[in-house]
């Protein structure tokens, strides 16, 4: 059995009438204090014994109420009805609503300019601040709230939900009347410029609720978009609860109580955020989700984390509010902000009218007497893109019948030709799918995109939720199509501005991670989703097996180009094989970007888009050439030196000279590199004959993809790699690619492709001479390592463990071994395992570094002591120790 007493103990509120006494005859600082740790321990501890939350947040208002007044009284200021001096609480302290860090706003206003109050208002701010309140305060005289306010939303704002804490009610309606609308900032005005600050406020949250770290209090579908609900109503009706506006017209019912359980659930977050920070804190950043997670209730299940079910909720109660926000903001434009313009109106047909640029039903049962609307109103946003949104009336229509969409309805032929006829119209169908999502109708039609909307993936490489991340693909293949410059895509554009029947595409990218939540393969799972998809809604055997086979190996792709050496005619060829044919390999490619993009925009940069452009354009060679003809490594080697050559004695070189220095290189020289990068390495070797040399190549306006590649000509040397990441990590530059080749001459010729740290290729001409002089003195001694550079890692790299991860396999292309590591990102990491090989004798002859969030997944392919591969299970098994020791350590500290 708990202790009673102490739980009753813990539970008491401080006793505000004894403090008063007590200030008579003791200091007044300690008993205010006191009071106000009691306040915060007692509501902490009924918030964890699971009290309504209005009650708490209400309650910490009340008596800080009381705590105020008593400061104010001890400070010697006037609390009777005959003053000139007011005390107002306003904004969420003017509401009544205090959560344990929330801001205490005050106003002292004057009836006008009056020095006898002065000397009293200024022990009364400074004991608030002695007592560890801070409170936002200011000083002012009628007029000046009267001139500010007529000059300020943020003003207007306050006095409209301000509380009279002490002083005359005489003085605050006074104040009430000068600010009313009838002499500044009526309701259209006052509505108009709500709207504004609530758009400026979601793009700088990205204009999405589906961020995986949103702020509580300002992201789309946070506590502000239900302040700014009330705001409107306020200032429009005079009501200071919204229980009033429904009787007049602005809510439902239903609205109210949406509105309410939001309010709470976010109420509930924003109070545990405070108190587990112990600080004003509205951003549930991903070191506090999981103990969150855990105080609300949710518990780690096989299927789903608790987290992840603690932003599920999060994310669906976001979707709510920014339901409720459209509807009731647009009900309010239409009713007492439109009302004089003049909306013409065009009919649709027997269902559906325009009423400006707006969409409406003619008949308010008409989603109740034909279900079938409940997508043809989709169907004419997708077929008509000067309709631009869906009238108010309507809009609560469709969100108050699409619980019609039900398996009957979902089996219907007539309702699946619909929705085809909107997936094959020329407007905008990414768009006309976001409406649908946004107002549940998508996720009710498709289950499966009902089951990921609010999904999170709790990593730092999907920024998004699975549903916010799908319909982001799909823009971004609208803006392929609409040829956005902005996408950074020029080839997507080109191929997705020519390729026809683009259905196929809108419902793979539609599929290709609806089976992500259901545990097993999220490829396999959406590619027998989408199957059955195409043949419910009649879809031809080609468009059914592409659409299928584009979910199936959607990340096909990015894992040849990432992971594999695509200079390996093999390689080219395995993954042609997959493809088969150009239409496969087009959309696979239009997928493949999409999804990158939309994925995380740090993901996207000049180097993946290099290296898809190279693996799109080397198997379209191999299928304009057929996949029948032989081309082996000896082919590919001697096709590029042909053309080396050609460059070369063009330029008039010595080709003797030529000769020569090709001959110590040996075939393999001539695989991963074009004839034009061999061309401009032989100039640079055959200018500085027996001399180290460092040069570079940047992207130029001819060839804008890809990163700096770094060419060093240098003696072999053990433990080269290890000195040349190490010089390249203290330059703050990550490497991408690493291709060595050491000729029979006993010289290495390497190639680095490297990015900044903003994820740019380096292209600054200064920046570039301290590369060539830090790398030069380096070189100079090799065998003298810079020390690991210590650098920031970021809140969120903290914060998520990866323990290491490491797998060989034969690699009989290369006659070695691909040694894989798999590792918690982390500064300094490359230079790390550069310093492990060095330490178990390990030559490195090329790599493929990839990040992808918080966890690096990179790829060697590597050569033993004796040029073989690493085949001992013994040394394998130490260096694998030793890998997981040194990168796990690097985790941990």
């Amino acid at each position: 059995m708990p202790d009673t007493t102490t739980t009753a103990s813990a539970l008491a509120l401080p006793d505000i009438d004894q403090l008063q006494h007590q200030l008579t005859d003791h200091p007044a600082i300690p008993l205010f204090r006191k009071a106000l740790g009691t306040l915060y321990a007692a509501l902490a501890e009924r918030f964890r014994q699971g009290a309504p939350i209005d009650q708490l947040v209400h309650l910490r208002a009340e008596v800080m109420d009381r705590i105020i007044r008593a400061a104010w009284q001890h400070a010697g200021l006037p609390s009777d009805d005959a003053t000139n001096i007011m005390l107002l609480a306003v904004g969420g302290y003017g509401r009544g609503e205090l959560l344990p860090h929330s801001d205490i706003d005050l106003w002292v206003v004057l009836q006008q300019e009056d020095a006898v109050h002065q000397e009293a208002l200024s022990a009364f701010v400074m004991l608030l601040w002695d007592i560890g309140l801070m409170p936002g305060h200011c000083v002012r005289t009628l007029a000046d709230c009267e001139r500010l306010a007529a000059e300020d939303l943020t003003v207007i704002s306050a006095l409209l939900e301000s509380r009279l804490l002490i002083g005359p009610q005489t003085l605050f309606d006074t104040l009430h009347t000068a600010t009313s609308t009838a002499h500044m900032w009526p309701s259209r005005d006052f509505f108009e410029a709500k709207r504004e600050e609530q758009r400026q406020r979601h793009g700088k949250l990205d204009q999405t609720e589906s961020l995986l770290e949103p702020n509580v209090k300002d992201s789309p579908g946070g506590l502000r978009d239900l302040h700014t609900i009330a705001w409107v109503a306020r200032r429009h009706y005079g009501v200071h609860r919204l229980a009033e506006a429904v009787t007049l017209g602005y809510m439902t019912e239903e609205d109210l109580t949406r509105y309410d359980q939001s309010m709470q659930f976010l109420w509930r977050l924003r109070f545990a955020l405070h108190l587990e920070t112990n600080r004003e804190e509205d951003r549930l950043l991903f070191e506090h989700q999981q103990v969150i997670a855990q105080q609300l209730g949710f518990v780690d299940t096989p299927e789903k984390l608790a987290v992840e079910q603690l932003m599920h909720v999060y994310y669906q109660t976001a979707a709510i509010v920014t339901e409720l926000n459209d509807i009731i903001l647009l009900h309010f434009r239409e009713q007492w902000v439109d009302l004089d313009t003049e909306a013409p109106t065009e009919l649709l047909d027997a269902h559906f009218a325009l009423s400006g640029d707006h969409i409406q039903i003619r008949e308010p049962d008409t989603f109740e007497q034909f279900p079938e609307t409940l997508l043809s109103l989709f169907a004419w946003l997708a077929q008509r893109p000067d309709i631009k949104g869906i009238r108010a009336d309507t809009l609560r229509a469709l969100c108050a019948q699409r619980h019609l969409i039900d398996d009957e309805y979902r089996d219907n032929p007539l309702h699946q030709q619909i929705f085809m006829l909107m997936m094959r119209a020329e407007g905008n169908i990414p768009r006309t799918l976001s409406l649908m999502a946004r107002y549940g109708v998508l996720g009710r039609y498709l289950p499966q995109f009902g089951r990921v909307s609010g999904l999170m993936q709790y990593d730092l490489f999907h920024i998004y939720t699975v549903g916010a991340h799908t319909l982001n693909l799909l823009q971004r293949l609208q803006q392929f199509l609409e040829g956005d410059e902005r996408c950074d895509a020029p080839l997507a554009i080109e191929i997705m501005q020519r390729l026809r029947k683009r259905e196929v595409l809108w419902i793979a990218g539609l599929f290709h991670d609806l089976g992500k939540g259901r545990g097993g393969n999220h490829s396999l799972l959406g590619a027998e989703d989408v199957r059955v998809f195409c043949e419910r809604h009649g879809l031809s055997a080609e468009t059914t097996e592409l659409a299928e086979w584009l979910v199936l190996n959607h990340l096909l792709m990015s894992q040849t180009a990432q992971k594999r050496d695509l200079s390996e005619p093999a390689v080219i060829r395995e993954f042609v094989e997959i493809v088969q044919d150009k239409r496969h390999l087009a959309t696979l490619y239009l997928l493949t970007v999409a999804d990158i993009q939309a994925t995380n925009p740090t993901l996207w940069n000049g180097w993946r888009s290099a290296l898809l452009r190279q693996l799109f354009e080397e198997a379209f060679r191999l299928l304009e050439r057929g996949l029948s003809v032989p081309f082996d490594r000896s082919d590919a080697s001697r096709e590029t030196r042909r053309d080396a050559w050609a460059m070369l004695e063009a330029l008039g070189c010595n080709m003797k000279a030529v000769e020569r220095c090709w001959h110590h290189c040996g075939d393999d020289y001539f695989l991963p590199y074009s004839a034009y990068e061999i061309a401009w390495q032989t100039l640079g070797i055959l200018e500085h004959p027996g001399v180290p040399i460092i040069m570079f190549s940047t992207p130029g306006d001819d060839t804008p993809e890809g990163g700096t590649q770094v060419f060093i000509h240098t003696h072999s040397v053990n433990g080269l790699f290890a000195a040349i990441v190490s010089t390249f990590d203290q330059l703050d530059l990550s490497v991408h690619d690493a291709r060595i080749i050491t000729s029979s001459d006993d010289w290495t010729l390497n190639t680095f492709t490297l990015l900044d740290a903003q994820h740019q290729p380096v292209t600054d001409p200064a920046r570039l001479r301290h590369i060539h002089a830090v790398l030069t003195e380096a070189l100079r001694t090799p065998q003298n390592l810079p020390p690991i550079v210590t650098r920031h890692t970021s809140r969120q790299l903290r914060h998520f463990q990866v323990p290491t991860q490491v797998a060989f396999r034969e690699d009989s292309m290369h006659r070695g071994s691909i040694l894989t590591v798999e590792a918690a990102d982390r500064p300094g990491l490359l230079a790390r395992i550069g310093r492990l090989f060095v330490e178990f004798d390990v030559s490195v002859h090329s790599a493929k570094i990839s990040t992808l969030g918080e966890r690096v997944e990179d790829v060697f392919f590597v050569t033993d002591a004796r040029g073989g591969p690493l085949r001992n299970t013994d040394y394998n098994q130490r260096l694998t120790s030793r890998l997981k020791e040194v990168l796990d350590a690097v985790l941990g500290s």
